[in-house]
């Protein structure tokens, strides 16, 4: 029961940050592109974010806590040097991730699912040095500072609720991901359900102007 316990509480983790990527992502496109949308999927969960901090936990371990396929590393380092080593490990992950799952998508789907190539320092169209920066940055001090806080409170859920939470979460996350990029390995296409203008374009700005 109790790893049955720890697997639920991993499991909670792993909707909430998939909860917490959705609401990242649209706070990017609502400063860079004026909108929101659903992001390709049904439910307001992207799985991939969910599935990696587990990951980076599981292999990587936290900047508290440096490892390497669980086993400790750079023990005697001091705390400021962890977390930049951190930093720097997160940042090849991210790298190494966007570009990997661009790539895939593109072969499979048939077509972008992203492009960086109008940003600086680009590496391929799927990445650059400041997105990965930044997402290497949120991945660190939310791995320092907020994982196991979180977990010890989804830890807290009792038993019953959470074996129930899990369930539903884990079966709505997998299905709507299936389901996703099914449709848009049919269709070739992004997957957009609805789209949410929250402010006008430029050109729009300058006729309301005229």
């Amino acid at each position: 029961m109790i790893k049955t316990a720890k697997l639920y509480s991993f499991i909670l983790m792993t909707a909430f940050v998939s909860f917490l990527g959705f609401v990242i992502e649209n706070v990017w496109l609502a400063f860079t592109k004026g909108y929101i949308d659903n992001r390709n999927m049904t439910f307001p969960f992207l799985l991939g974010y969910g599935l990696v901090v587990i990951g980076i936990f599981l292999f990587f371990g936290t900047p508290e806590k440096l490892a390497l396929f669980g086993r400790r590393i750079f023990k005697r380092t001091k705390k400021r040097q962890r977390y930049l080593i951190y930093l720097m490990i997160m940042f090849v992950v991210v790298c190494a991730g966007e570009i990997i799952l661009g790539k895939l998508v593109e072969k499979i789907c048939g077509f972008e699912y992203w492009n960086y190539s109008a940003l600086p320092l680009h590496i391929t169209k799927y990445t650059s040095v400041f997105t990965s920066l930044g997402f290497a940055a949120a991945i660190t001090f939310f791995m320092g500072f907020c994982f196991y806080p979180l977990l010890e409170m989804f830890s807290a859920v009792p038993y019953e609720i959470s074996a129930v939470l899990s369930r539903l979460l884990s079966a709505v996350m997998i299905w709507d991901m299936i389901h996703s990029f099914s449709k848009m390995y049919k269709t070739r296409q992004l997957n957009v359900k609805w789209r949410k203008q929250i402010r006008l374009k430029n050109n729009e700005n300058i006729q309301t102007a005229k």
